[in-house]
């Protein structure tokens, strides 16, 4: 057994992909505490930023979508590709990692790419029913195919495949609202969470704050809101005309804790949201992303309101007036949010992230 494992994980740039790499790092340091993890992805100032505040070291690659179309396109994605594949190859050399995890995001695709190349025992990780278009490339020279959903677009029938849930990232237990540092906390009230993940989402922000507007008696809950940097300082002055007390960032870093004391979200249906909710057992309003590849967060969000277990309203159909309508509904039906609660826990993967490490020190050449 080598005396320090040295692991890479791929990937990242939006919170979907990041996210489970950090729940899969800390239970690797939880694991085996002598581990040497490095991240490889790009240079966006949310990956970078966020790795940085976990205290994970990372590189990054040259790395963009591939793209079809004309020649000079294909001819441009072929450049890129191969530039970062060099790249990744000298990372190999140098690193001489034991083990390659891509989590998905096109820089992932040239790393897990260049292990195999070397040998280098891989996995990659897929959040989503349907898988991205860089892990569906990726599908043909990982050793495992780590998923969240049991029946996965394109990979039911692949003896690779691994279902173990989605990695969250694992906290201590709830901290008090009074270290969370939340504007005229009050803990008798209902509190409501605002996110539109790590990117923020317009449409969501716009419907809430008409949605508020539209309220006759807004102090009887708490709010937190995390706005995404486009829309802070908009948000943040519309809660000022408003006179309404909330606690209001562009983007919330300790998003697990803010969880734990809240009573309800209005969330994008992104796969890492759908499993936080489900093992915190926290009711939802859902309101999936309209672009996302092959419309996979309205999958997410139909699974759990055909359970029961959620709300879902289209982007299309969402305003002020029908979030106003829903949300009364909910903050005034407790009955119905502790059977969300109870419904949404019975899909709790909790495991996800010990399960993939637990894989990952058992390889062959990291551990006997």
């Amino acid at each position: 057994m080598k005396k320090t494992p040295d692991i890479i994980i791929a990937g990242g740039k939006t919170g979907g992909h990041l996210f489970p790499g950090i729940a899969i790092a800390q239970a690797l340091e939880r694991i085996c505490h002598d581990v040497n993890i490095l991240f490889v992805g790009t240079t966006a100032p949310f990956e970078t930023q966020t790795l940085e505040k976990f205290g994970y070291t990372h590189k990054a690659i040259f790395s963009k979508p591939i793209k079809g179309g004309n020649l000079l396109n294909k001819a441009l994605s072929i450049s890129i590709l191969f530039i970062s594949l060099i790249q990744s190859m000298i990372i190999m050399k140098n690193f001489k990692p034991d083990f390659v995890l891509g989590v998905g995001g096109f820089s992932s695709f040239a790393i897990v790419l260049a292990a195999w190349l070397f040998r280098i025992p891989t996995a990659i990780q897929e959040q989503n029913a349907f898988p991205g278009l860089t892990n569906r490339l990726l599908s043909r020279f990982a050793g495992t195919i780590f998923t969240s959903f049991k029946e996965t677009k394109g990979f039911a029938h692949n003896p690779k495949v691994n279902y173990v849930g989605n990695p969250v990232r694992k906290t201590d237990p709830v901290e008090s609202p009074n270290n969370l540092n939340l504007k005229n906390f009050d803990p008798d009230k209902f509190t409501i969470l605002v996110t539109g993940g790590s990117q923020g989402a317009t449409s969501i922000n716009t419907a809430f704050m008409d949605a508020l507007k539209l309220m006759t008696d807004t102090t009887n809950f708490n709010i937190i809101h995390q706005t995404g940097i486009k829309d802070e300082a908009k948000i943040l002055q519309e809660y000022e005309n408003l006179k309404i007390t909330a606690t209001t960032r562009a983007f919330f870093h300790n998003m697990p804790q803010l969880q734990g004391v809240a009573d309800l979200v209005i969330t994008r249906a992104g796969a890492g949201t759908i499993s936080e909710l489900c093992i915190k057992g926290l009711p939802a309003i859902l309101v999936p992303f309209p672009h996302a590849a092959d419309d996979h967060q309205t999958f997410n969000a139909k699974a759990l309101e055909e359970k029961k277990a959620a709300v879902m309203i289209k982007d299309n159909t969402l305003t002020g007036q029908v979030l106003k309508e829903t949300l009364e509904n909910l903050i005034k039906n407790k009955a119905l949010l502790d059977q969300m609660t109870e419904i949404l826990k019975q899909f709790a993967m909790p495991d996800a992230d010990e399960k993939i490490a637990n894989h990952i020190l058992q390889t062959k050449d990291i551990k006997a």
